[in-house]
């Protein structure tokens, strides 16, 4: 049901305490290069602190399991796909979090990402999981629309969303407080379990070239390239430029996610490589690099948990232009380290962009001023010592 890499032997035991104390924790994540690019330093913060920690995971993403293992933490396969619906292949993943709970006995559960913290959240009382984390990384595509399948799915979802956030030792991380009331307003999530942790952190030191490159302008999206994240936006909003005469070039950095019900198809890509207005680059796994050759980073988003590109922005000391919705608006200071606009309005986006392409001594500013904010607010070491002090709470709290 699940292969385990790199973890040898073990034993099943009942208490922590016949391992002289040791605290088993279990990361259960949909994508394991989203543990990679997202948990990793917790993880190696956990280990360092005593922790045997261990890594459940569903699909791969291009990331090889026995690198994980060389990293130190074992890894488990559980059948779980991001964007599956079928009722029995749902059921195998809910049974196989279980199997691997009893396998593993963890003390702790630190769940990511939608399916992890539903289904893992329903297992963890049965599973006599001591303590629960819960990560809500943004409350995806279904909290965005208001159509009547949209909100249909909602009401299926209400008694699942109350069971996964039920444990009696439970600590639920949000993004941003704008995620936080639609769980409470909603009823599944009492406020006493939430815990606010800006985003998933930033390694500054990744990020050396801060100063601006010679020569043409350059607008950078860099995401999932999905319509929820505003692609189309973006290319829209290019197209505005090039009609009024602005000289510019326009990039579209990420990898289709064709899972995801508002992924963008090959051939939808294939026509924008075709028009020529934005450059698709594909998926960027250099970062630091890519934002480094450009002026601006631009994020149209629906919604957002707090996306880890604009806080990578402002660590480049890029100024940005994003959207006025959770998430988004959480992730920059406005005016100061970037521009908001209003969601789905590619007149308004091409206006701000257009702004700081004429003002490169306001925009390179407003780069300044991210940097400072990431320092502030989004510097890896916080976030990490945030995650720890949680897992602390749970362990020092009696159900």
């Amino acid at each position: 049901m699940f292969a385990a890499v790199g973890c040898g032997g073990f034993a099943v035991v009942d208490s922590i305490f016949e391992l002289g104390g040791i605290i088993k924790l279990l990361i259960l994540v949909n994508d394991l290069s989203y543990f990679l690019s997202h948990r990793l330093p917790i993880a190696q913060a956990a280990t360092a602190e005593g922790y045997e920690v261990s890594v459940g995971h569903g699909e791969l993403g291009g990331v090889s399991p026995e690198l994980v293992a060389q990293l130190g933490f074992p890894t488990y396969f559980v059948p779980m796909q991001r964007g599956g619906t079928n009722p029995l292949q749902e059921l195998r993943s809910l049974y196989s979090v279980w199997r691997l709970y009893r396998l593993l006995r963890p003390d702790l559960v630190h769940l990511v990402t939608i399916k992890p913290y539903l289904y893992g959240g329903l297992v963890a009382r049965l599973a006599r999981v001591r303590g629960v984390v819960s990560a809500v990384a943004g409350l995806g595509s279904v909290f965005i629309r208001s159509d009547l399948r949209s909100r249909a799915f909602r009401a299926l979802l209400y008694p699942i969303y109350r069971m996964a956030f039920g444990h009696p030792n439970q600590r639920v991380i949000v993004q941003n407080q704008d995620d936080a009331s639609v769980l409470i307003n909603w009823g599944v999530l009492d406020s006493q379990k939430i815990r606010l942790l800006r985003g998933s952190g930033v390694d500054l030191t990744a990020f050396t070239q801060l100063d601006e490159p010679d020569g043409v302008p350059t607008v950078c999206f860099a995401a999932r390239l999905l319509r929820d994240k505003g692609v189309y936006d973006f290319v829209a909003a290019a197209r505005l430029l090039r009609e009024r005469g602005i000289e510019a070039r326009f990039w579209l950095a990420g990898d289709a996610d064709t899972k995801n019900p508002t992924g963008l198809t090959e051939s939808e890509l294939q026509s924008l490589r075709d028009e020529g207005v934005v450059e698709v680059l594909g998926y960027q796994k250099d970062i630091p690099a890519l934002y480094a050759k450009a002026h601006i980073v631009c994020l149209p988003s629906y919604r957002e948990g707090l996306p880890k590109a604009l806080v990578e922005a402002a660590s480049a000391s890029r100024a940005v232009v994003t959207t006025d919705v959770p998430g988004c608006r959480d992730a920059i200071v406005p005016n100061e380290s970037g521009l908001l606009v209003p969601v789905k309005s590619p007149e308004k986006l091409a206006d701000a962009l257009q702004w700081l392409i004429e003002h490169p001594a306001e925009r390179v500013a407003m780069g300044k001023a991210g940097r400072l904010l990431t320092e502030r607010e989004f510097a890896i070491e916080k976030i990490v010592q945030g995650h720890l002090e949680i897992y602390q709470e749970l362990l020092e709290s009696v159900p």
